[in-house]
């Protein structure tokens, strides 16, 4: 049920008893574990030695400003550029959100890695976190970009895991350091924030990761611990059907459920599958709490490894990889 955090750029015997313990299900990567591709495949091949094939190692590879591999990888434009695309060329948007997706999730499998945290289907209205990780303020827009999001990166090899749960671009506060609260009615959600969710989900999204944030017309509680987010409105109205994800439990948003191991029990309870425990020093913690929890549903799991991975030889040699880099440079090339 935990997905946790690594220290630094190789594995340590501290790490390797902790990647054993049955209750983790997989990692996450930050740029802190990351120097080169050749670094970073090793590590992975660490990971894989201790636990095998049908664990989640997962990346937040959105492009832009959150871009954990650099050196070795694509330069991924923002989604934000994208969606600015999008106001003069509504198709070649499209293509390039399509080709983005795609050229991320290859390279992502390419080098081992299960899952890329993607898309961003928060809507871009000037929130500190997320910022330009957004296509745009419209929904309709950020539903129409998000789609073709999803379908390169399934043609990628890859699952969709849709961010972050019920929307936190309509608030101003950074999840990350700050408690965030969005007064707005379920209503008004529905018709703005959860329309990419929606429409993602009915396309087949294979995960959802929730959002910090409180609203509290809803639930009292932030969305990640909130049964009536999770099981009422995502799974009971809306018909999702694949993993939940939290977000990360270190993030200031989530501490008000008091220390790890309520917040843990907390979005247990409220229906999260998988939890987020990002930082090094909070997984023992962690691992304490969720002693004798039944693993994740092995068959939840592998729907969420995704397809055979190309080499890296065979991934860099694609003709289509060029162009697609060639094309994503330009939106680059256009950043202000």
């Amino acid at each position: 049920m935990l997905i946790i955090g690594l220290a630094g750029l190789e594995l340590t015997a501290a790490e390797r008893e902790q990647l054993g313990a049955p209750q983790v299900s997989g990692v996450i990567l930050f740029k802190r574990n990351f120097v080169s591709r050749e670094q970073v495949m090793t590590l992975i091949d660490g990971i894989r030695t201790v636990r095998g094939d049908e664990f989640l190692v997962c990346v937040d590879q959105e492009g832009g400003r959150v871009q954990r591999f650099r050196e070795g990888f694509t330069e991924l434009p923002a989604l934000a550029q994208i969606g600015t695309l999008y106001a003069t060329d509504p198709r070649h948007a499209l293509a390039r959100a399509e080709e983005h997706a795609w050229l991320m999730a290859t390279e992502m499998r390419a080098t081992g890695v299960d899952l890329s945290f993607a898309p961003v289907l928060d809507l871009g209205r000037g929130n500190r976190a997320i910022g330009t990780r957004a296509f745009d303020a419209r929904p309709e827009v950020v539903s129409e970009l998000g789609l073709a999001y999803q379908r390169g990166m399934r043609l990628g090899g890859m699952a969709a895991t849709l961010k972050h749960f019920p929307g936190h671009g309509s608030v101003l506060e950074d999840t990350h350091v700050d408690r965030a609260v969005d007064e707005r009615a379920l209503e008004t959600i529905r018709a703005e924030d959860l329309v990419p969710f929606a429409d993602a989900i009915v396309a087949g999204a294979e995960a959802v990761m929730m959002a910090h944030v409180v609203y509290p017309q809803i639930d009292a509680k932030p969305a990640g611990y909130s049964r009536v987010w999770i099981t009422d409105i995502l799974r009971g109205e809306l018909g999702f059907r694949g993993t939940v994800f939290s977000d990360d439990i270190s993030m200031a948003g989530g501490e008000g459920e008091g220390g790890i191991a309520a917040r843990i029990e907390a979005h247990y309870d409220a229906g999260c599958d998988l939890i987020l425990a990002c930082q090094p020093e909070i997984v023992d913690e962690a691992l304490a709490a969720t002693g004798g929890v039944a693993p994740f549903d092995p068959e939840k799991l592998a729907r969420l490894v995704g397809g055979v991975a190309q080499t890296w030889a065979e991934m860099a040699d694609n003709p289509q990889r060029h162009r697609f880099i060639e094309h994503l440079t330009v939106l680059n090339s256009a950043r202000s």
